[in-house]
């Protein structure tokens, strides 16, 4: 099990990054309620991971603190929810959100994610509430998507910035459409692509 990485951040391309550890680069999947957090690119970086291993694939997910990461692999466990649903999750609402989500027994917000039905969001509020007890009210402390400040060390071109945008949403299990609709109508001149995914991210919910 790979529990945790540091090394120097090689690359960032939500909700991908890339981390090189003694000249092996290791791609890591995150929520982008992490991803957010992460620092300027060339700088040094440590991860709290979950290793996944499929027959075809093995894959690696990566968060900003150990409650995320125990909140994703509670996620996990949960009938019909798999890593790629559990980052969808985490990234349309921040861990406090979606712990107070569940506490609440509040459906709506959960149907307002992509890949959610009712019944889906319905069996999620079951499934997890008695089991997310442990995550105590003082641990929900978390940034909330509407505060999250994206780091600014890499302007980039607004067709880049945009398009950037849409893949990140298309790749958290948004439909092409909604991606680039989500992106539209958020977009203001001179937006760079992590301000437009999390303002994306917002209007979605």
């Amino acid at each position: 099990m790979i529990g945790r990485i540091e090394g120097r951040l090689l690359e960032k391309q939500p909700p991908e990054v890339l981390i090189d550890v003694n000249g092996i680069g290791y791609e890591i999947q995150m929520p982008m309620t992490s991803f957010y957090q992460l620092p300027a690119v060339g700088e040094n970086v440590a991860v709290y991971t979950h290793f996944v291993v499929r027959e075809d694939a093995q894959l690696l997910f990566g968060f900003a603190d150990k409650m995320e990461r125990g909140l994703f692999r509670e996620l996990i466990k949960a009938n019909g929810v798999g890593p790629k649903l559990g980052l969808t999750i985490l990234s349309g609402m921040s861990a406090a959100q979606f712990l107070n989500s569940v506490r609440s027994e509040d459906v709506s917000a959960l149907v307002s994610l992509p890949g959610i039905g009712k019944k889906t969001a319905e069996r999620l509020v079951v499934e997890l509430k008695d089991r997310l007890a442990k995550f105590g009210k003082q641990e929900a402390v978390y940034i909330p998507l509407d505060m999250a400040k994206p780091n600014r060390d890499t302007i980039v071109p607004l067709n880049d910035a945009r398009e950037e945008a849409q893949s990140a949403l298309i790749a958290l299990g948004y439909k092409p459409v909604q991606a680039s609709k989500l992106v539209t109508s958020v977009y203001q001149d001179g937006m760079e692509s992590e301000s437009l995914i999390r303002e994306a991210l917002k209007a979605a919910i």
